[in-house]
């Protein structure tokens, strides 16, 4: 038996006492250490040598992880460490931190209780870092702050033990403003990161030691000796044998982060909306392994031999292999075939799974990144995840050979079951697919693996941003869209919905995707967050994206029996504008006066669905058409003789300065630029700066194109997409 299964065997027992489970996770800005400190703990877990600790990376096992030196996959293992005496089983999750894939963060939060946020001593907290912290706080998982790369600050940068000491403080300040500003009270005060408390660990990941101020105390080393032991051969080496960074980071999680039986009872009532007093409520917030089963697949796998796996976090119930579950949304009973333990790229099959854990089932074969999985069949499902980034560069992608043409449709489809990160497109009548990801290396990944992991060879088309469309005004008498048989009339008014209200859909706070229970509820919302009318308020049928459509009639005849039709060439309208066929974005869509035919016969699809289109563009037409274009912040820092030289690269890519300051030695320099002027931006800012820039990007959301490059960009889109190259006028949806 290798040392994992025994780890694992071990893992078994304790799982039956969820006090002695931590679900943890590392989360940082790219490159700032994660799967390094990660490997430090599987080390100290007895599954690895010591030695290659930090230089492995047994979690970035995937092969295009290990060529390119970034983790690409949120990983996790399941190890057994000994602390004060008693054992503790860690389920441990390490995140990427690549903009591109920052769904795989989200994701991987909804399984974790605690989670170590690591962040460079040199670079600070940077762009990405606060993104992760808010992530985590979102789900309620509690942050630990662990500062890596002291011995680069000590060694590098030459610091003086006051200047370091300072940083520190600087860092701890803003991170704990971070939190203060992300959650409510009290947990705004209890979560705060302290050196004092042992909530904040100094170290190098990569040299394999650590210290809190408990662990000075036990061990009497103090920063000056840390200093001392840096700057001389050999050093660190001895560090690693005093203070070994799994030790003090375990101490931290073990003391500070609550195990899942108190943990659930914070995060429950965010994470699940069903009724906490019934008994399935009562289950999770108590995470009760003897209660009905209820899983939240958090990462699909596929494995050439086991097909797919679901990964996630058991709320409550025991898993067993063999028995009946049900996917929510999904009728048909799913089998559970094998109940696993992850240790990184292995899987190690066990009988059963205890609720509070991190295990991997095969044998749901309907569940996806996101489904709520229960031995229940009407289980309220978990709250959707909300992402801070949404796709918004495309490739369209066809098979070389058209016999691959049925493989390259099945993976497809499982691709986007593993990354719901994708927005995965497939026009039956071209022959093309298209594919939607968070950037250029999100895309270029997803290639690699259709090419070479499932071996289908494919062409692909340069990458395409992906833009919306919304309007200027507001139209202002209504416009008049008529069926195709001239029975039926819709009036439309339509204008940009009020700000507040489409922040809180890309929040979460809205679910556009979920049924209207509570329409009273919803209209106090709403009006809360800037709908000033309240017969607007009350009178919303649905979202669809962050578009809204509004009933504000009255008394209009056979209109309740038509409204789900009405209802669906709204979604049809939110799909394809009428500017260039992309999706719309900040719309509110109000009917105002509506004239049906009394005759069901005469008030079929045909006849609906054309009218309520038509009158949606029309009032659109009239409203003033406009593109928005995804926009990205940029940070930039670099050595001062080459500031000038950024500016001009990102001005000729119509980029925008907001802010330009002095961190050390280096400039820094906050802009934002249009996602369509950023390809090539890595091997342009390199040349330009000869290597020595420091950059990160993060979305900034869709801003309005400027109206001069707006016909330009629309004529290409719509010759792209075999439309005529003029957008149609309001003339041409009257139907006169």
């Amino acid at each position: 038996m290798g040392r994992k299964e025994e780890n694992v065997k071990y893992a078994t027992t304790i799982m039956k006492t969820p006090e002695f489970v931590r679900n943890l996770g590392t989360a940082a800005h790219i490159d700032h250490g994660k799967t390094t400190f990660s490997d430090n703990l599987i080390a100290g877990a007895g599954m690895m040598s010591e030695d290659l600790a930090g230089k492995q990376r047994v979690l970035d096992y995937d092969e295009q992880e290990a060529a390119r030196g970034i983790t690409i996959n949120a990983a996790s293992a399941s190890m057994v460490h000994h602390y004060n005496g008693k054992s503790y089983l860690i389920n441990l999750i390490d995140t990427p931190g690549h903009v591109d894939f920052g769904g795989d963060v989200t994701r991987a939060m909804r399984a974790l209780d605690g989670v170590y946020i690591l962040c460079c001593a040199v670079e600070g907290i940077m762009p990405q870092t606060e993104t992760v912290i808010r992530q985590a706080l979102k789900e309620r998982v509690r942050p630990m702050l662990f500062i890596n790369k002291v011995d680069r600050m000590i060694v590098e940068q030459q610091v003086t033990k006051d200047m370091m000491i300072q940083r520190f403080s600087k860092l701890i300040a803003t991170f704990n403003e971070k939190i203060k500003a992300n959650l409510p009270a009290p947990l705004n005060k209890e979560w705060q990161v302290s050196i004092q408390d042992g909530t904040v660990a100094f170290g190098s990941a990569y040299n394999n030691w650590a210290i809190s101020a408990p662990y000075m105390k036990k061990t009497g080393i103090t920063f000056s000796d840390i200093f001392d032991y840096c700057n001389k051969e050999g050093g660190q080496k001895e560090l690693a044998k005093k203070i070994p960074l799994h030790e003090v980071a375990l101490q931290m999680a073990i003391e500070h982060i609550q195990p899942p039986t108190l943990a659930q009872k914070i995060r429950i009532p965010i994470i699940w909306k069903g009724d906490l007093e019934s008994k399935v409520g009562k289950e999770l917030l108590n995470c009760d392994a003897s209660g009905d089963v209820v899983f939240m697949v958090t990462k699909i796998i596929m494995d050439k031999h086991a097909g797919e796996v679901a990964v996630g976090r058991l709320f409550s119930g025991t898993i067993l292999k063999g028995q009946t579950l049900y996917v929510a949304g999904q009728p048909a009973p799913q089998r559970v075939q094998t109940v696993a333990l992850m240790v990184g790229a292995d899987r190690i099959p066990i009988e059963d799974a205890m609720a509070g854990n991190i295990v991997a089932v095969t044998g749901l074969k309907d569940a996806i990144a996101g489904s709520t999985v229960s031995s229940l069949q009407d289980i309220t499902p978990f709250e959707k995840m909300a992402h801070y980034s949404e796709p918004v560069v495309t490739e369209a992608i066809e098979a070389k050979d058209t016999k691959d043409l049925p493989k390259l449709v099945e993976v497809l489809r499982t691709i986007g079951k593993a990354d719901p990160s994708l927005a995965i497109e497939i026009n039956q009548e071209t022959g093309e697919h298209l594919i939607a990801g968070m950037g250029e290396l999100h895309l270029e990944i997803t290639v690699y693996r259709i090419q070479n992991e499932q071996g289908v060879p494919i062409v692909v088309s340069p990458p395409i941003v992906v833009y919306r469309e919304c309007v200027k005004g507001t139209n202002p008498q209504g416009f008049e869209g008529r069926s195709p048989n001239k029975h039926n009339k819709f009036t439309f008014v339509v204008s940009k919905l009020e700000k507040g209200v489409c922040d809180a859909i890309h929040k979460g706070d809205i679910d556009p995707d979920a049924k209207i229970k509570d329409p009273k509820a919803l209209a106090k919302q709403v009006m809360d967050l800037g709908m000033s009318d309240p017969i607007q308020a009350k009178g919303i049928v649905k979202f669809k994206f962050d578009n809204v459509l509004i009933d504000a009639t009255k008394g209009i005849q056979y209109l309740n029996e038509t409204m789900e039709l009405v209802a669906d060439a709204f979604d049809e309208a939110m799909s394809k504008g009428p500017l260039a066929a992309e999706k719309c974005s900040g719309l509110k869509v109000v009917l105002i006066d509506a004239k049906l035919h009394e005759d069901t016969i005469h008030r079929g699809p045909a006849q609906i669905i054309p009218a309520v289109r038509d009158g949606i563009y029309g009032a659109m037409c009239e409203a003033g058409r406009v593109l928005l274009e995804p926009m990205q912040h940029v940070f930039i820092s670099v050595p001062p003789d080459y500031t000038g030289a950024v500016i001009s690269m990102i001005t000729q890519r119509r980029g925008t300065i907001l802010e330009m300051g002095q961190d050390g030695a280096d400039s820094t320099i906050s802009a934002k630029c249009p996602v369509s002027d950023m390809f090539g931006f890595t091997s342009d800012i390199r040349g330009a700066t000869q290597g020595r820039a420091l950059w990160s990007t993060e979305n900034a959301g869709f801003e309005e194109m400027f109206p001069d490059l707006q016909s330009k960009v629309v004529t290409e889109i719509r010759t792209r997409k075999g439309l005529s190259a003029e957008p149609y006028d309001a003339k041409y949806y009257s139907g006169l």
